[in-house]
């Protein structure tokens, strides 16, 4: 009997548009530590010369003062997405004076939590309540655990692909209610095998020493600097990574079988106290040391591997935009630095999530049990300290089953998307990446973790020494090639904007910060705690 999978490919092959499957939309998000010469993470400002970090659409910081974030807009392909981070990055690094982005997911030299500095954007309300909520961030889970860098990868479907998709699956609800139903399918089909991606991609397997901070751990001794899990593959996504360490004490799980439970369990979070919170005071002589005394401050502060997607209003929470208007697209958030790569992540990587994204939207995904949340944990936990173990096996339906046959499986499944995407492409780049990825489920050694381990083995170097000496080639390829007139252009107008565009938001400011936040959090009120 045909799959669900099939079932949907031969009605889109029937229809005579299946190539509208592919026009899907591509968006990154890159983080990258500025490090200064030595390695140590940077305490110098963000760099002028860089604009606003509130309002530049390009540029702006994470959780730290020295942690960039690179953005391209929404693109039509993985290839103009990859070029526009490319050009990003050339013009980021031709503005750096003795410094370095740290290309790779884990930091090095971190002298403590008193090193990581805050971001800051500026005198406004909506700047002081970003640098307040990463002041809570830093109470609550440390500073040091915000300090790793990763990749998100944004996709959306196309407007004409939802209004085929709908009208083939015979569905007659509004568009976007259908829409975000389907995207709630996705995640949870992303999430049941969101270990390829730990596996495939993870490229963390060892940390330096200072990043524990002295915190014991069950990883070996690589060097007297180096610490590292022989079969790890992204120790980013381990149990020394970042967490929500209240998730089990207060039962507090984001909900993920449809919009409307996701909304309800996240506001939940956001609009009730938990204790111990309290006890660290929300406003302390004066100094807001965190938004509020919530089990999260806002919605963001949960961690997930995936999120569905609204692009918010001004002002607007995140949830409230989802509310609002709906899922627009969903974003993958394991996803390792590439440290060979000059950009973090190698087009082949995009072309293979592309189709994992597909994927996980045309499969069948019934709702989530708890039973199946506690498997995805544990594959997501054991992936990423033993993923390359020989044998290694994963938790399905209440039953064992290798990694190697679970992954074959998949990438068998999605070959037939991956021929339907390479009909309007020259060559077979899709069918190409599906290769390059099962060559390396069949062999451990070629994912980039085993690469990262095996260099540093080679070279008799450190993870620092090893992470220290890509970043500085990658900086001095950058600063070789010159960006396009064009491009170049454009990154410094959005720089010339972002200053304006601060320098208003701060003069219309009209409320205080106790006001503001009070009628920030006020428009949660339409969300029901039950």
């Amino acid at each position: 009997m045909a799959t669900t999978l099939q079932q949907r490919l031969q009605k889109l092959s029937q229809s005579g548009r299946s190539a509208l499957l592919k026009g899907g939309k591509v968006g990154l998000e890159k983080e990258g530590l500025r490090v200064d010469q030595n390695g140590k993470i940077a305490q110098t400002p963000h760099p002028a010369a860089y604009g606003s970090p509130l309002t530049n659409p390009y540029i702006t910081t994470d959780y730290s003062e020295a942690l960039l974030e690179l953005i391209t807009p929404p693109c039509d392909t993985s290839a103009e997405a990859a070029d526009f981070m490319t050009e990003l990055h050339q013009f980021v690094c031709s503005e750096l004076e003795d410094e370095l982005v740290w290309n790779a997911s884990m930091p090095c030299v971190v002298s403590g939590e008193s090193s990581i500095p805050l971001a800051q954007y500026g005198s406004s309300n909506a700047a002081q309540m970003k640098t307040a909520y990463r002041r809570g961030l830093g109470h609550r889970y440390g500073r040091i655990m915000q300090v790793i860098a990763g990749i998100h990868f944004n996709y959306s479907f196309s407007e004409e692909f939802w209004q085929l998709f709908q009208q083939l699956e015979g569905d007659e609800q509004p568009q976007q209610d259908f829409m975000s139903e389907r995207y709630f399918g996705l995640l949870r089909n992303l999430q049941r095998i969101g270990w390829v991606v730990p596996y495939l991609f993870g490229a963390s397997p060892a940390i330096c020493s200072t990043f524990l901070d002295g915190k014991p751990s069950n990883l070996d001794q690589f060097d007297e600097f180096t610490l590292f899990g022989p079969w790890a593959t992204s120790l980013r996504m381990g149990d020394i990574g970042y967490q929500n360490n209240k998730e089990n004490e207060i039962g507090v799980k984001a909900c993920y079988d449809n919009l409307e439970e996701y909304i309800n369990t996240l506001g939940y979070a956001v609009k009730t106290t938990y204790p111990g919170y309290e006890k660290m005071g929300v406003k302390v002589d004066g100094v807001y040391q965190q938004l509020n005394a919530s089990i999260l401050q806002i919605e963001n502060e949960y961690y997930s591997t995936v999120r569905p997607k609204q692009i918010p209003l001004a002002g607007e929470a995140p949830i409230i935009a989802l509310k609002n208007r709906g899922v627009a697209y969903a974003e993958l958030r394991s996803i390792d630095i590439n440290p060979f790569s000059p950009i973090g992540i190698e087009l082949e990587q995009l072309h293979f999530l592309e189709l994992l994204m597909t994927y996980c939207l045309l499969t069948d995904s019934p709702s989530m049990l708890p039973w199946e949340r506690v498997e995805i944990d544990k594959n997501e936990m054991s992936v990423a300290h033993q993923g390359r173990k020989p044998g290694l096996k994963l938790q399905r339906h209440g039953s064992e089953i290798a990694l190697r046959c679970w992954g074959e499986e998949i990438i068998e499944q999605m070959t037939p998307i991956a021929e339907l995407f390479d009909q309007s492409e020259e060559g077979t780049p899709y069918q190409n990446a599906m290769e390059r990825q099962y060559a390396a489920l069949i062999d451990p050694e070629k994912t980039p973790s085993a690469r990262v381990l095996r260099e540093m083995s080679r070279e008799g170097e450190a993870y620092f020494h090893f992470a220290k000496r890509r970043s500085e080639g990658y900086q001095q390829k950058m600063c070789e090639e010159e960006n396009p007139p064009q491009r170049q252009q454009i990154f410094k107008a959005a720089v010339a904007a972002s200053n304006q565009q601060r320098e208003e938001i701060e003069r219309s400011d009209s409320l205080s910060f106790d006001d503001y936040l009070t009628d920030y959090f006020s428009q949660l009120d339409v969300i029901e705690v039950i």
